[in-house]
């Protein structure tokens, strides 16, 4: 029987990851492929047979690889903000809202900052070591356009009532469709910044890239 060769998207689809991912595996040889045209194509019975023998490590690893990508879904390069100024909590937030309304993620700015600063309002969305979740108190679906999720860094730190009192730098705001984003997001984000190396990341990154790659690559 001829052997069936797929498409790297059809292979990312199959495996539940990114097109990026796939290529990651390509280098490392871990499939068989043949190149078609221009285009380089993977044989099917030869993921098959990978994914049917994998091993306990490689199982997990597979798993990790699904949630980042699930998680690359929402935060995208050009969602990635760095080094604003803000006098204070509100003027984050301000500045935070008016940038998701230039990338197009929400139709009104003045609506976004009103939503956020009611949630604030409740209690601070800073969890301590600088870091603040910014996110409306209550789920918009019909205000965002498309779920995303917004990374700010401030030049100074800000004032945010946070639990330690330390000023914050970090913020990431949440602007989602349902619970099961908005949860599995905040896990995410969460066992992230719990991690010094990917905290030293976020302050120093000096580019988007640098940014994004320590949101989404497996930290060792």
């Amino acid at each position: 029987m001829a052997k069936k060769f797929i498409s790297k998207a059809e292979a990312a689809k199959k495996l539940k990851v990114s097109d990026r991912v796939i290529q990651e595996m390509i280098n490392s040889k871990i499939f068989e492929t043949k190149l078609v045209g221009k285009n380089e194509k993977i044989d099917e019975d030869s993921l098959n047979e990978w994914l049917e023998n994998l091993n306990e490590d490689d199982e997990k690893m597979l798993a990790l690889k699904r949630v980042i990508c699930h998680f690359e879904e929402y935060m995208r390069p050009e969602n990635i903000f760095l080094d604003f100024h803000a006098e204070n909590k509100y003027d984050a937030i301000r500045v935070l809202s008016e940038h998701a309304k230039d990338l197009k993620l929400v139709r009104d700015a003045r609506w976004l900052y009103e939503v956020v600063v009611a949630r604030e309002e409740l209690i601070s969305t800073a969890i301590g070591n600088g870091v603040a979740l910014l996110h409306p108190r209550h789920l918009h679906p019909s205000k965002i356009k498309s779920p995303s999720i917004l990374f700010g860094r401030s030049d100074d730190g800000v004032d945010f009532d946070a639990p330690d009192n330390k000023p914050v730098n970090i913020f990431f705001m949440l602007l989602l469709h349902n619970d099961k984003q908005h949860l599995f997001s905040l896990s995410y984000i969460s066992k992230l910044v719990q991690n010094p190396e990917v905290m030293d990341m976020f302050l120093k990154a000096t580019s988007k890239e640098e940014i994004h790659t320590a949101l989404t690559v497996i930290q060792g």
